[in-house]
């Protein structure tokens, strides 16, 4: 397991968020479209994983993939909240006994959900996601977990190729989310028995290269409310 992707929420134009991200030096690019959902997003990759910004393009087909899409339905009751960061993605290899895991652990799951965009040359890519139950309110979301139709190698390889991940790209890299909740040991714990983790000495685990830290904040939803990097470079 490791952190596949950081979710920002926006209302902005996605060429908009593109054309800001550049002009800093960035890189992002389009990412593409989910039809099933109504959905769209704008990616930028770092070393060890990437940013998505994820904006609603139409409403009704959103509204009847949130009664199945939980990350739809967020993405919904978040609306009133503004641009902001979101949650969490993890990638794993094997969805299946990942699953497994969890309902013996005594966590509700969702059925595992095929998912599928086009890129902007058109080409679709395939994947498949696990959720938490888990309904939308201001508490703080599970994380979510991908398996891609293609392996790691495969996929940074065509990301390579097509100049959306690239020595600028590999400089950078997460290396700490911070969540906004109001009880930290009580979050730190529960993630920590989701993600089969040791909790931290500051309310944190750690997965890889990542610190998932929680810090509190009270009056506010409980979210995903910041993102740090280091330059590799």
């Amino acid at each position: 397991m490791k952190l596949d992707h950081v979710v920002y929420f926006t209302n902005e134009n996605l060429a908009d968020v593109i054309e800001e991200q550049n002009q800093d030096g960035y890189g992002a690019v389009m990412g593409g479209r989910h039809e099933q959902w109504g959905t769209a997003n704008a990616l930028l990759y770092t070393n060890n994983a990437y940013i998505e910004w994820l904006t609603l393009e139409d409403r009704e087909k959103a509204e009847k993939a949130a009664v199945d899409q939980p990350l739809v339905a967020q993405l919904l009751h978040d609306q009133s909240y503004g641009n902001g960061w979101a949650t969490i993605c993890f990638s794993v290899d094997h969805l299946e006994n990942l699953k497994e895991e969890l309902d013996n652990k005594g966590f509700q799951t969702t059925d595992i959900i095929p998912a599928s965009r086009k890129t902007r040359e058109g080409q679709l890519l395939r994947w498949n996601m696990l959720f938490i139950e888990q309904s939308s309110t201001d508490e703080l979301p599970y994380p979510f977990f991908i398996e891609w139709d293609e392996s790691e190698a495969q996929r940074f390889a065509r990301l390579d190729e097509q100049g959306t991940r690239t020595v600028v790209h590999k400089k950078r890299s997460i290396i700490e989310c911070i969540f906004f909740v109001e009880d930290p040991l009580r979050e730190t714990g529960e993630w920590a028995v989701l993600l089969s983790q040791k909790v931290g000495d500051a309310n944190d685990i750690r997965i890889g290269d990542v610190v998932f830290r929680f810090v509190e904040k009270q009056g506010v939803p409980e979210r995903l409310g910041d993102v740090r990097f280091s330059d590799n470079g």
